[in-house]
């Protein structure tokens, strides 16, 4: 399932990221590994904040959509 449709303070973990090379290398470089737990801190209009390995980040509806738990 995408991580857009995890709920606000799930902790979920990254079973697949999809995209162009250019578009995993960016979520890599953010903290968005394979087997990488992160929480659901609070959703907005389809945005979400996320606590990834002790940073809060931001991600919009589309690219939530990438990324699979």
């Amino acid at each position: 399932m995408p991580l857009s449709m995890a709920k606000t303070g799930e902790t979920v973990t990254i079973r697949k990221i999809t995209g162009k090379a250019e578009v995993r290398q960016h979520l890599a470089e953010l903290g968005f590994l394979v087997d990488t737990t992160i929480t659901v801190v609070t959703e907005i209009a389809g945005n979400l904040i996320l606590q990834v390995k002790g940073s809060r980040i931001a991600i919009d509806k589309t690219m939530a959509n990438r990324i699979f738990i």
